[in-house]
């Protein structure tokens, strides 16, 4: 009878558990972001400023980082990658994670609210909105570490904004793929406010302030992702990768596994420490 008692107690509190989350998370009061976003191109490639080219960003340079920035162009009018480190599947730092390079989701909870992308390198975003405040000693990683808070603009008693502030990023940082490079400490700040669009829900709107010590003041731009109407997730783990880097410089491998040169005329690797088998 005593075990009798203690099943159906077991199974009352088993039961009761959905409805006491359902009470906690009311999906109803955030906004709709399920599905698949990804920025949609306009003939050039994902950058800070949508508004313009990727070379012609006019970011706010101190001098030396405009210098280092140049000289990133000239290694890739020369066939090399610049400053770029994505040809190397590294795991891609914020805020350039948010430019749109690859299709991602949200899940949304009270305490958190992830950002997953497609390709596998990439670190999942945490947000945390549980009231937190910051940690002491924390580890710089690519993404960074977020904390953000829901708001209600309108005041209709739905979410429709997340603010967002991300601090702890990791370096070598970068601002897109031409190499333009960001201060290489964890002193980045990067502020967003994300919200839908008010007259295509579709859209999702990204206004990002960036403040790095490579910048002489804080920079502003604002992204858009457009919800894919056919989401279609496939497998992006940045496999079969032919770049090699040997003391700064990078080479690849050809087609028989041999190391070959990137650049016209580059010089190979010091070959020092090997013996050289050839018979004379």
């Amino acid at each position: 009878m005593l075990c009798r008692c203690l099943v159906g107690a077991m199974a009352l509190v088993v039961l009761s558990i959905p409805s006491v989350s359902a009470e906690i998370f009311d999906s109803s009061k955030y906004p709709a972001w399920s599905g698949q976003w990804r920025w949609v191109p306009d003939g050039d490639v994902p950058r800070y400023d949508h508004t313009k080219p990727v070379r012609q960003q006019q970011a706010p340079l101190k001098p030396e980082y405009q210098a280092l920035f140049e000289a990133s162009i000239k290694d890739q009018d020369s066939g090399g990658f610049g400053l770029d480190t994505n040809y190397a599947c590294l795991p891609q730092t914020m805020p350039r994670l948010m430019n749109g390079i690859v299709p991602f989701e949200f899940v949304v909870s009270p305490e958190v609210t992830h950002v997953l992308f497609e390709r596998m390198n990439y670190q999942g975003r945490r947000i945390y909105t549980d009231g937190r405040q910051w940690p002491k000693n924390q580890e710089a990683i690519s993404t960074g570490y977020s904390v953000g808070q829901w708001l209600d603009t309108d005041g209709d008693g739905r979410f429709d904004t997340l603010a967002i502030e991300t601090r702890y990023i990791r370096g070598p940082k970068t601002w897109d793929q031409s190499g333009m490079p960001m201060a290489d400490d964890s002193a980045t700040i990067v502020m967003e406010r994300l919200h839908l669009d008010k007259s295509d829900p579709n859209v999702l709107h990204n206004e990002m302030t960036t403040i790095d010590n490579s910048l002489t003041r804080p920079w502003s731009a604002t992204t858009d992702y457009y919800r894919n109407p056919r989401v279609g997730w496939r497998e992006d783990a940045c496999l079969a990768n032919p770049y090699i880097t040997i003391e700064k410089q990078v080479y690849m491998l050809s087609a028989d596994g041999r190391l070959m040169p990137l650049k016209k005329n580059q010089s190979p690797p010091d070959l020092g420490y090997f013996k050289s088998t050839r018979q004379p």
